[in-house]
């Protein structure tokens, strides 16, 4: 039974570390339910792009207590055409590996996402089970604005793109056949000069996309998902850099629905806070009710 994990970016010290897990593989073990680490591709440059690299970081990162398995190859040339039949797929490219298991545990970090609004089980499904070709359909028009008055031409943008999409000639700009909309120059713009249209149908259509990919990799699964909210930053653990958290931890979720638990999360998340704390993507939930994904009415059910 693979454990679906994040192994974090190069840099990143929020993201769930595998010491976390040790009871869940040791229950495995103890049962001789064979696991293993489970994970696909980055769509852009750096450490996690390659099946050498992603093993090398993951061993590095600490995750040595099981085999890994990058599910859709050195390059994500293996994957898996999953049918849905929804409004924006018919079909999903799911990482082979993920496609051919009959359960999956899903372990996830919840946090912000500068794309997604937020980050918890059903982008862990959706954007952390496609191959890099899913993962590029799902980011399809996402292409940042540049601010052209705000921009200082500092050049902070051009340096992190993974793409080199990002040209300096006193001022940024995007070349839009090289984006694949991984949005991590807005991330990095000290002076915040790069945007999106948040309220526009490009970002309603990026959560709908992503519901429809985590349908398909949730398909015909019997899937049990724990999600671990605490070191709650603002972005998500494929920023590789330090992040501090915006928020009090609110402990640990568990549920066999991938809509219901996030949901759970933001609740009380927010409750605890007093404040909504990830306003954006919100609508993936209701999409996801929506498609059959899963359901936004709980019961919770505290252990201490």
């Amino acid at each position: 039974m693979p454990l679906k994990v994040h192994f974090g970016e190069k840099g990143n010290n929020t993201f769930i570390q595998s010491k976390n897990f040790t009871g869940i593989i040791n229950y495995l073990k103890e049962n001789k339910i064979d696991s293993a680490f489970i994970e696909t591709n980055v769509l852009y440059r750096g450490e996690r792009t390659t099946r050498e690299k992603h093993l090398k970081l993951a061993k590095d990162h600490g995750f040595t207590e099981l085999p890994i398995i990058i599910a859709d190859g050195e390059h994500g040339e293996d994957f898996e055409e999953v049918e849905i039949n929804k409004k924006n797929f018919s079909k999903c490219k799911v990482g082979k590996e993920v496609a051919n298991k009959k359960q999956l545990i899903v372990l996830s970090h919840f946090k912000g996402h500068i794309l997604a609004g937020f980050g918890g089980a059903i982008k862990q499904l959706g954007m952390g089970c496609a191959s890099r070709g899913g993962k590029l359909a799902q980011h399809a028009n996402s292409v940042p604005k540049i601010n052209f008055f705000k921009c200082k031409g500092c050049s902070a943008c051009a340096k992190k793109c993974p793409q080199n999409a990002i040209i300096v000639n006193r001022k940024a700009k995007i070349n839009k056949d090289k984006c694949v909309g991984c949005a991590s120059c807005m991330a990095i713009c000290p002076q915040g000069a790069i945007y999106h249209s948040w309220l526009g149908s490009m970002t309603k259509s990026f959560n709908e996309r992503l519901a429809e990919y985590a349908y398909a990799a949730a398909k015909g699964k019997n899937n049990i998902y724990i999600t671990f909210a605490f070191n709650i930053t603002k972005n998500c653990d494929c920023e590789g850099h330090d992040m501090k958290p915006i928020a009090k931890d609110i402990g640990v979720f568990a549920s066999t629905d991938p809509v219901a638990i996030d949901k759970a999360c933001l609740d009380i998340l927010d409750k605890n806070s007093g404040r909504v704390v990830f306003k954006r993507g919100r609508y993936t939930l209701d999409y996801g009710e929506k498609i059959g994904l899963g359901s936004k009415e709980y019961e919770l059910v505290e252990i201490d």
